[in-house]
């Protein structure tokens, strides 16, 4: 594989990068995901897609509710790992590599698959590639051992002795008594003092991934986006910039986007909303500036609400968090009229109904909302919780099937329609067909939930 400037790129990769990094930039991080993957496959040298990539995965990986769960995907993605590892093994680098980046696209910031995109890439003979998912991965993992090691011999092989010094210091920092770590220490030491003016200065195309793209527009959004912009003054500077490109270009929407999503960051929860609003307005109702504004608007009132509960102020927090539920029916009813044709839109507003107990509307929605593939399976699932409350438990069982049917392995979903289906014929009394189904589960794993207990109890009948 050669590795590539962006200026490089072919025009089909560079219409795919730029539509990518504009629905980045709009908060659209799913379909920007799909674009950036789609502009790598066309050309999987560019250094600066593979970035942006991560940068839009890990901004999605952050805005999952619960949190990022990395020992899930590790379960989830062994597979794939495995076989990458085999690939690696029999010299076919390529091949490991794209299977790397599918799984970084999954987990960005799992140490695991990192380390396993660095062997890769080094296999493949772009060592860029490898470094540049270190060092992106290193500010959200900074004393994380083996990855501050492999980044410091990637250095040292690129002549970056600089670089591998400072990460062979913080290895010594953190193991001071490791004596391979103070080895190499010394060596990248006796390197660097040999050097004339380093090789930060005498590259031209080798640098850090700040380096490569330093004083474009790009480089800023990377650092909010990968990064999550660790300091306030950070923020500061990015809103002081953006606001500055809005009075150049008032009719880009993007930068008042980009600008209510900084002030978000910034915890200015009232002057994002602001910046939504006159973007949404001059849009003429976007879908998209909608969506962010009311994600914005909920994270406004999760703000009090801890805000108030620190406090010790639970009524008022409890007051905020009805009051916060309401906004969310009202807003979600608001945007479905708005947007009747957002199958993803109806979707979300069927969880939404179902949550407030209003079945027989939420049973409309996610009826609507299964023509849309992406939704489709958790759509069937919503039907089948909705009929379950309504007691029709056949219908019930008939949505978890085709459930069952579209899924492949055993992954958590499928184990909770699989355990769903037994309780619904547990309350049926078809008790044979429930042990069945807990069965399914109890073999690939027995930890799940009380799976274990359910199991014994059929056998100790």
């Amino acid at each position: 594989m050669i590795e590539v400037t962006q200026e490089a790129v072919s025009s089909k990769a560079r219409d795919l990068f730029h539509k990518g990094f504009s629905a980045m930039e709009r908060g659209n991080l799913d379909y920007a995901i799909d674009l950036l993957a789609m502009s790598l496959k066309v050309e999987p040298g560019a250094l600066q897609t593979r970035k942006f990539l991560r940068a839009a995965a890990i901004q999605k990986a952050k805005q999952k509710k619960g949190g990022f769960s990395q020992k899930l995907s590790v379960i989830s993605g062994m597979p794939q790992y495995l076989k990458g590892m085999a690939f690696l093994k029999s010299n076919r680098a390529e091949d490991a590599l794209e299977i790397a980046e599918e799984l970084l696209r999954k987990d960005p910031l799992n140490r695991k698959f990192v380390i396993f995109m660095a062997q890769a890439a080094s296999a493949a003979n772009v060592p860029d590639i490898a470094i540049q998912t270190l060092e992106i991965t290193r500010d959200h993992h900074p004393d994380d051992i083996p990855l501050i090691n492999t980044l410091g011999i990637l250095y040292m092989k690129k002549g970056r002795t600089k670089a591998a010094r400072e990460c062979f210091e913080t290895l010594c920092a953190i193991c001071p008594n490791d004596p391979a770590a103070l080895k190499a220490l010394k060596d990248a030491m006796a390197l660097d003092s040999m050097a004339t003016d380093g090789w930060e200065d005498a590259s031209k195309d080798g640098g850090s991934y700040k380096d490569i793209i330093k004083n474009s527009d790009e480089a800023q959004l990377l650092e909010v986006e990968s990064k999550a912009v660790k300091s306030d003054r950070d923020l500061d500077k990015l809103i002081e910039e953006t606001v500055d490109k809005i009075a150049a270009e008032p009719e880009n929407m993007n930068y008042r986007i980009s600008l209510g999503r900084l002030y978000s960051q910034r915890k200015m929860f009232e002057e994002a909303i602001e910046a939504l609003e006159v973007a949404l307005e001059q849009s003429g109702g976007d879908p998209q500036i909608a969506n962010t504004l009311s994600s914005i608007r909920a994270e406004h009132f999760d703000s009090e609400i801890a805000r108030f509960a620190d406090a010790g102020d639970t009524e008022t927090a409890q007051q905020l968090e009805q009051q916060k539920q309401e906004f969310l029916l009202h807003d979600m009813t608001d945007r479905v009229s708005r947007y009747p044709n957002d199958l993803t839109l109806r979707y979300q507003y069927g969880v939404t109904l179902y949550e407030h107990g209003n079945l027989n509307e939420a049973i409309r929605e996610f009826q609507l909302a299964q023509k849309n593939p992406k939704n489709r399976v958790k759509s069937f699932y919503y039907l089948a919780m909705c009929f379950r409350d309504k007691a029709q438990y056949d219908m019930a069982i008939e949505q978890l099937e085709k459930a069952v049917e579209s899924l492949g392995g055993m992954d958590e979903m499928k184990k909770d329609i699989i355990y769903q289906l037994g309780q619904i014929s547990e309350t049926m009394g078809v008790h044979d067909k429930a042990a069945a189904y807990y069965k399914e589960i109890y073999q690939v794993d027995i930890g799940y939930r009380d799976i274990a207990e359910k199991v014994e109890q059929v056998y100790g009948n």
